[in-house]
């Protein structure tokens, strides 16, 4: 998924092992790229995993924080507030960050995609048999 403030970017969706980078796109939120075609936004699934190169930091310039994790998970959050960002990452020691808050230019790999539900295909009905008796 890809926040709602992104819906003015091309997007595509995310694909495992490839490298991400956090991205400032101009539109009042952050999100990840391909280092390859910045201007691309890359949307993750629900339950997408991530490693990060190095410990991530949020923030600007001036105050920068450690999340103190490399491993993170993909969610979104505050789905019932509709003017607010959802796009987040929950890390392996629980911190739970905002994309949007990442301090642009880290690099992430995509290490898993979440499973895909199984569509279920309509059941096509089946002719009834039929039995012929034979005269007897």
């Amino acid at each position: 998924m890809c926040d709602y403030s992104l819906h003015a970017v091309a997007t595509r969706p995310a694909e495992v092992a490839e490298t991400l980078v956090s991205t400032n796109f101009s539109t009042g939120t952050g999100g990840f790229a391909s280092p390859d075609d910045p201007k691309v936004a890359v949307c993750l699934r629900p339950g997408t995993e991530i490693a990060f190169e190095n410990e991530v930091g949020t923030g600007g310039m001036m105050f920068r924080k450690s999340v103190g994790d490399r491993l993170a998970r993909f969610r979104q959050i505050a789905l019932d507030k509709p003017y607010r960002h959802h796009d987040a990452l929950e890390f392996s020691n629980g911190a739970i960050v905002l994309v949007t808050d990442l301090t642009v230019g880290q690099r992430a790999t995509v290490l898993q995609l979440p499973a895909s539900p199984i569509e279920e295909k309509p059941q096509v009905p089946q002719p009834a048999a039929r039995y012929e008796t034979a005269d007897v």
